[in-house]
């Protein structure tokens, strides 16, 4: 009876106790397969969308996308009344410009020609001016899915929305402020310039409802909506995405291949070949600045940019400092170096994703070939030929 009644115990105990362990087995075993997965995966890219989408406090139309046009191309918004958003972003260059980092207030000239006039106390643009081309898409992720409102803006992500980001340059020292107004008062003085000018009042009363037609908020709505109007959705890329297989050529697919392969589309991923997430990779500082850029929380993480339309947009990497297309992959190899470009940047603290990948030098032409099939040279280039406060458009380029 005592027998009976050890085994009743023993067998329920032993049971459990194997039941458990094979659980933690199993457990441990759905860990391992998770991290293997996690290590091996190697991201994904996708054509993008035909049309994009806007916040619903911002709804798109006709006229509000011109009237953005023409503030963007205004010098009206800048402090001395001789820079525009378009003296930075100009489509000659894929609404970015050929500049390693941008010259704004007191400057003079158009492209590589462009320079501060001189005597010149005001700084360089801290970052690389990058492209408005698709800018619709910011945030967009790997599943289609994105916000327009919460879109991460920058190369630090400093700003979410295209709303929100329109005022920061306009209230920049060196981008587009200058010396005679402090961040507040440029702006107030920004809105009463355009309640001046006829033409403006009566085109913001066209577009808006209410009674301050023209106000901050209104202006920052209309360069919101031309930006977002700024597409180069249909590359051949997208095309043969979108089921044209004549589109790509071999070597382009071949290119394509060797861009996943080597763990590129880890963070140039989905539609826009971005995650929007900072990475610490060690670029070199820019020697026009004064100091050290921190980046993104004083990281030295900037924000993965899209490598679509590369064609139009060089010189590349936050601050410029790489001129081509086979630079910038020479690059990630060379992270495996004992030494980084960028002094202020320990080895440990280099991006993990961008130490695993693996570019073999064979497949650099080819994944440039690849990286040329992203390009689509149809996008809106119209540039006013007037704006209405009568002033230069696109600012003082000549």
């Amino acid at each position: 009876m005592e027998v009976r009644k050890i085994y009743c115990i023993i067998i329920p105990v032993v049971l459990a106790i194997f039941l458990f362990n094979a659980c933690q087995s199993a457990v441990e075993d759905a860990e391992h397969v998770r991290r293997e997965k996690k290590l091996v995966y190697v991201g994904s890219v996708s054509a993008l969308p035909a049309t994009y989408i806007s916040p619903d406090s911002n709804l798109p139309a006709p006229e509000k996308t011109e009237l953005g046009r023409l503030l963007f191309y205004d010098p009206v918004l800048s402090g001395g009344r001789d820079v525009a958003c378009a003296t930075c972003h100009h489509p000659e260059y894929g609404y970015a410009e050929s500049l390693d980092l941008s010259v704004g207030v007191n400057g003079k000239g158009f492209g590589e020609q462009r320079a501060f006039k001189q005597p010149n106390n005001i700084p360089f643009a801290k970052r690389n001016a990058p492209s408005l081309l698709n800018v619709a898409f910011n945030g967009i992720g790997e599943n289609g899915d994105y916000s327009p409102k919460d879109a991460p803006m920058f190369w630090d992500n400093r700003a979410r929305g295209l709303e929100a980001q329109a005022l920061i340059p306009i209230a920049t020292f060196e981008e587009m402020r200058g010396h005679q107004f402090d961040e507040v008062a440029v702006t107030n003085e920004i809105v009463q310039r355009l309640n001046d000018i006829p033409e403006y009042k009566r085109l913001f009363k066209k577009v808006f409802e209410g009674n301050d037609k023209v106000t901050l908020t209104n202006i920052c709505k209309a360069l919101a909506a031309f930006e977002r109007s700024l597409l180069a959705n249909n590359s051949r890329f997208d095309k043969y995405m979108r089921g044209d297989m004549s589109a790509m050529s071999g070597r382009e697919l071949d290119g394509m291949k060797a861009f996943i392969d080597a763990g590129c589309a880890r963070c140039h991923s989905g539609p826009m070949f971005s995650d929007f997430k900072p990475h610490v990779l060690g670029v070199a500082e820019n020697e026009k600045l004064a100091a050290p850029d921190s980046g993104y929380q004083k990281t030295f993480a900037f924000r993965t940019p899209t490598v679509r339309n590369l064609r139009f947009t060089r010189p590349y990497v936050h601050n410029g400092k790489i001129q081509t297309i086979e630079n910038v992959l020479l690059f990630y190899d060379d992270l495996h170096k004992p030494e980084l470009p960028n002094k202020h940047v320990r080895k440990d603290q280099l991006d993990t994703l961008a130490v695993m990948m693996k570019l073999d030098f064979e497949n650099i032409n080819n994944i440039v070939d690849f990286l040329n099939a992203l390009n689509d040279d149809a996008y809106d280039k119209k540039i006013p030929v007037s704006v209405p406060s009568g002033l230069s458009p696109r600012g003082n380029i000549k």
